[in-house]
């Protein structure tokens, strides 16, 4: 993994960092976190600088999360309202859903980018209820930003022990996403009994 990055980052520099977080978070399977980390882990070495490779960790995760959001919304609904009905997804259906998303929808949005997986789905799923981009903008970018910075400044502050998220992340990852399609999938039955 380091190779990739020392190499993205020799060729790149920082807009090599933006390219890598826009696809990862658009869905490309790219341990974000990872990347994150040791790009702190270069600004603790001197390679990069805190302030721009701050940036880019940003404006990365702004595009990555707002083209995200486009492919929602140019997409999504009217597949949902093509095909929905097959598979007994009624009007009244995703009127509940928006209902439901307006509530619990901003927080998602805010904290999704902490949540691997979550952090994939949250602009999909707010562009498919008509979530306001405005709105979404405010908490996915506000999000965007408090995620860039824990993790750029966590590697820049483990210095030669950054590999410890590596290790950590690469270890657990598998019991972390397992949870989460559990949790997932409890919540998706409460939803449905809610809304049946």
């Amino acid at each position: 993994m380091e190779q990739h990055i020392d190499y993205l980052i020799a060729h790149f520099g920082y807009f090599g960092i933006i390219i890598v977080l826009i696809g990862g978070i658009v869905g490309i399977p790219v341990p974000d976190e990872v990347l994150l980390t040791y790009v702190g882990y270069k600004v603790f070495q001197g390679t990069l600088s805190y302030i721009p490779s701050l940036l880019s960790a940003f404006v990365g995760a702004m595009g990555g999360i707002s083209l995200s959001y486009y492919i929602g919304y140019k997409f999504g609904l009217p597949l949902i309202r093509k095909f929905g009905p097959k598979i007994h997804i009624t009007e009244k259906k995703i009127n509940r859903t928006q209902k439901l998303f307006l509530k619990v929808g901003p927080v998602l949005i805010l904290i999704g980018y902490f949540i691997p997986g979550v952090r994939h789905l949250t602009a999909y799923v707010a562009a498919l209820n008509s979530f306001s981009f405005k709105k979404f903008a405010v908490f996915a970018y506000t999000g965007a930003f408090l995620w860039g910075f824990t993790f750029v400044t966590l590697g820049r502050k483990l210095g030669e022990n950054w590999a410890i998220v590596d290790f950590y992340v690469s270890k657990y990852s598998m019991y972390l996403i397992v949870f989460i399609i559990f949790l997932s999938s409890i919540l998706f039955l409460f939803w449905r009994k809610k809304i049946n």
